[in-house]
């Protein structure tokens, strides 16, 4: 699996972002934010995106708290659990708690803006 290709999902209630990850480059680039229907996920959006992508494996980041896990992190396992169901790839789970912060500090440091896509040498997967 040395030049897998990854699908990443960052879950969340009302939307769900989804990014492609080379396991040789270890590199991610944001593909598409998806909206949520009454809180569940776009199924047939997934399913394209897994068609079209043909991923080795799923990654699906879980905000987790140092005592508790976070009021999110319970339906980002679900929404693993579902995905390893329904298309039958290996699901990882990332800690996610401080991707958001580490990624800030990432584009300060370099000298890129805090807007969303600002900061293309962020690396995926280490």
């Amino acid at each position: 699996m040395m030049n897998a290709t990854l699908l990443g999902f960052d879950y969340g209630t009302r939307r769900i972002g989804v990014a492609v990850g080379q396991q040789l480059t270890h590199s991610a680039t944001p593909l598409v934010t998806l909206a949520t229907r009454d809180s569940k996920p776009d199924w047939e959006a997934i399913t394209r995106l897994i068609k079209e992508w043909r991923p080795s494996a799923l990654v699906v980041g879980v905000p987790l708290d140092e005592n508790a896990a976070h009021p999110i992190a319970r339906a980002a396992r679900r929404f693993s659990m579902q995905l390893k169901q329904r298309y039958g790839l290996p699901v990882h789970t990332v800690d996610e708690r401080l991707s958001s912060h580490a990624a800030q500090r990432a584009a300060q440091k370099g000298g890129f803006g805090l807007r969303r896509g600002a900061c293309p040498g962020l690396r995926f997967g280490g």
